[in-house]
């Protein structure tokens, strides 16, 4: 059969990524290349194993077979039972669903109370978003802000100062996506069943999962969000542990699938692509924290001795391993990143998400840093792909890039 009338079939060409200056991949943290563990255990599925796993023929046998293993791996990696992990779409759904259905169900369950949600000033904006529109759009809802200090760490005076026995849902992130501060997770889970023994505590684990055992770190948290593609797996895939016993309305109707916590479809290779990342990602773990953490000391310190006027606002003893994060006064970071770019070194400016935007981000201004420096901020991340080679490149280029702009 020839096309229909007005349309035609073609095969789409890639961009030519391929084309330039060799590719130096700086840029995990908004994310990471697959793995190609991950792409062989999520072939299958793309082809022989296709059912629907809500169904009960050999194909849909196979597809939930397939996702109930996918579930016990990340419930092992994360330190909690299987039916506790809802898998998502992402980072951004996992985060939704954690505040939105905690809120609400709090909010059904006492009516005529408020109902606060208290979060740190630093958070994704996939948790800001949600809890500032929480506040709009359920009965009661409040939104607390806690301040971070100077290097990017949650104040837990002002913490403890924002806790009381109206508070539902506390959410804090486990290592920010910007500048990789890693947050006192324990303690914010302590202070809060000092404080309001009746709250939930989450955290956005999705920048910590490739570096962080969050079996053990994340373990006091209510509800925890993972994303795949930061650790080398698919995009559009990630979970939220939701503990037995966490009040939790849906926000995806429809179907009885997760435990009627999340309705729709399964991506099966998904969740298969999630947890062999998780899975890999935690093997790896200890020695590559030691080797991405030297590589990033390198150009770290490369730049700060190459570079002048150059501030790193964060304390690196209190960040990942894999993040270097750089503000370059007088240079616009947009700008830089596209020079850096037609030299094949990837980058962010800032955050990924907030990429384009002309402000200093809100994480640069929760921490106090100048709007000069901050308008230039630039995040180098690395990760399981990243050799040295890639810094020395970037130590050669980024130098000169910024010495143009001033210039």
């Amino acid at each position: 059969m020839g096309d229909a009338p007005g349309w035609s079939v073609r095969a789409v060409d890639p961009p030519g990524i391929g084309t330039g200056p060799p590719l130096t991949y700086l840029d995990h943290a908004a994310s990471a290349p697959l793995r190609p563990e991950v792409a062989e255990a999520m072939a299958p599925f793309s082809g022989p194993v296709f059912g629907h796993p809500s169904g009960s023929h050999r194909q849909a046998r196979a597809a939930r077979g397939a996702l109930e293993e996918a579930r016990e791996q990340v419930a092992l990696a994360m330190g909690c039972a299987p039916a506790d992990v809802v898998f998502t779409s992402g980072g951004t759904e996992a985060d939704n669903l954690a505040v939105f259905g905690v809120l609400a169900a709090s909010a059904q369950d006492r009516p005529g109370r408020p109902t606060v949600v208290v979060s740190s000033a630093v958070e994704h904006s996939a948790v800001l978003a949600p809890c500032r529109a929480a506040v709009a759009r359920l009965p009661g809802v409040e939104h607390r802000e806690v301040a971070v200090d100077g290097r990017g760490v949650l104040r837990l005076d002002r913490l403890a100062d924002a806790l009381d026995d109206d508070v539902a849902l506390v959410t804090v992130m486990l290592a920010n996506n910007e500048v990789g501060a890693v947050q006192p997770l324990a303690d914010v889970v302590a202070v809060t069943a000092a404080r309001a023994p009746g709250a939930a505590v989450h955290t956005d684990a999705v920048q910590a999962a490739p570096w962080v055992d969050l079996s053990a770190e994340a373990a006091g948290a209510a509800l925890v969000s993972i994303s795949a593609h930061k650790l080398g797996g698919p995009k559009g895939s990630g979970a939220l542990v939701v503990r037995e016993g966490t009040p939790l309305l849906p926000l995806m109707m429809g179907g009885g699938q997760e435990r009627e916590r999340r309705a729709g479809t399964h991506d099966v290779a998904g969740a298969v692509g999630l947890a062999a990342a998780l899975t890999a990602a935690a093997a790896e773990r200890d020695g590559e924290r030691v080797r991405v953490a030297a590589l990033r000391d390198r150009l770290a310190d490369g730049l700060l001795a190459a570079v002048p006027a150059l501030v790193e606002p964060a304390d690196r003893k209190d960040v990942l391993p894999s993040h270097c994060h750089l503000c370059f006064s007088g240079v616009d970071r947009e700008e830089l990143v596209l020079l850096l770019d037609e030299a094949g070194v990837c980058v962010s400016a800032g955050a990924a998400c907030a990429s384009g935007a002309l402000e200093p981000s809100h994480v640069m201004a929760a921490m106090g840093v100048d709007a000069a420096d901050a308008r230039g901020a630039i995040r180098f991340s690395l990760g399981h792909t990243s050799t040295p080679a890639d810094v020395e490149r970037a130590l050669a280029v980024v130098p000169e890039a910024v010495a143009r702009l001033r210039g």
